[in-house]
């Protein structure tokens, strides 16, 4: 079987349940933003020295993997609120370990923390798709919490690596 199917070529695509609809459909524009988001997680990833961020990584790319085929209009219960309530116990986690903030944070530092607030960004973009398609309240809560891990982790990075976090200096 070839890896082209020539089926695209004029604007459309396939959602999961079979339906066409053009490239530029609201669904395939959200699906499109988590397929990037598991590329940067996926590079994000490859710099991660952390046994545990390393399986949180791991866990957040199939999730994102599972919204995919949520958006796509695949049939099943892909993200649930057990899925929401595991970043929330990752986030308590991570603020905790992490002293309060009183300025706003630029990305930038290090690779690895520059990398978290390029997954955060293009996380939020992800959450402004989604609000274009109608989806369970559990991928909206999924995806929100999402971008708070990556703007913690970035923090939590920043001290791994020893490295001052840049703050907003108006």
């Amino acid at each position: 079987m070839s890896i082209y199917t020539k089926t695209g070529d004029k604007g459309q695509t396939s959602l999961a349940n079979g339906e066409r609809v053009d490239k530029t459909d609201a669904r395939i524009e959200a699906y499109g933003t988590a397929d990037e988001l598991n590329s940067w997680v996926g590079l994000l990833a490859s710099k991660n020295q952390d046994e545990i961020i390393g399986a949180r990584l791991e866990r957040i790319q199939n999730g994102l993997f599972n919204l995919g085929a949520l958006l796509s209009s695949a049939p099943g219960d892909w993200i649930t609120a057990a899925d929401v309530q595991e970043i929330e116990v990752w986030l308590d986690e991570l603020q905790t370990e992490l002293p309060p903030l009183r300025a706003f944070v630029l990305p930038g530092g290090s690779e690895g923390v520059s990398l978290c607030h390029l997954c955060r960004t293009v996380t939020r973009r992800l959450e402004r798709r989604m609000w274009a398609v109608d989806v369970p309240s559990e991928a909206m809560q999924y995806v929100n919490r999402l971008s708070d891990f990556f703007f913690l982790l970035s923090r939590k990075w920043a001290k791994n690596e020893g490295i001052s976090l840049f703050l907003w200096k108006k």
